[in-house]
């Protein structure tokens, strides 16, 4: 029962304090349930934040679900989900109550105009962060050069001009790369 609490409160923080939308999160719950609780390693935090990105959703939602079900099963996956739902849910609630209120007051846009630079901050984060452990299999703390991985560098570069140039989804690129890497990957185990 204990457990279950933690997964509720980490939650509950992963959902108060995560402004900006799922990969603002990312940031968030590898903070609670990789290095204050223990709940996942890095390399199960990257499996998740795989999943939780191929699946339909949000991404915090489904990194919630995943992290429950792992550590509690199905109702650990439902804690988790509510906790992470829970606080924007009220906040929601009652940011649109005062909004619609007062959304032509002057001080409204400042605010979320201020908010701006410090989602992008997190967002770039999280990409910073998941980049690392895709080409070091580490996070940022613990980077060792020799342990550089050439193979997906050279994915991460083609997948990213194959998005930025021909303009093809996200999911092809992802499926994509998956399937190139996993058989380079075959080639290179076989020699």
């Amino acid at each position: 029962m204990e457990l279950l609490w933690t997964l509720f409160i980490s939650f509950i923080n992963v959902g108060l304090f995560s402004v900006g939308g799922g990969y603002a999160a990312i940031p968030l719950i590898q903070e609670q349930v990789v290095n204050n609780y223990k709940l996942l390693t890095m390399s199960e935090f990257t499996d998740l934040i795989t999943i939780a990105e191929m699946t339909p959703g949000p991404i915090s939602i489904n990194s919630a679900t995943f992290v429950g079900q792992r550590v509690y099963g199905t109702l650990g996956a439902v804690v988790c989900t509510i906790g992470c739902i829970l606080p924007s849910f009220i906040i929601c609630l009652t940011l649109a109550y005062f909004y619609y209120k007062y959304k032509n007051f002057a001080g409204v846009q400042t605010v979320l105009g201020a908010l701006r630079p410090a989602v992008v901050a997190l967002i770039a984060s999280a990409g910073v962060s998941i980049l690392v452990l895709a080409l070091f299999n580490t996070d940022f703390n613990n980077i060792v050069l020799k342990d550089f991985r050439w193979l997906e560098f050279g994915l991460f570069i083609c997948g990213f001009i194959i998005l930025r140039k021909y303009k093809i989804s996200a999911v092809k690129i992802i499926l994509g790369t998956g399937v190139v890497g996993t058989v380079l990957q075959l080639i290179i185990n076989a020699i």
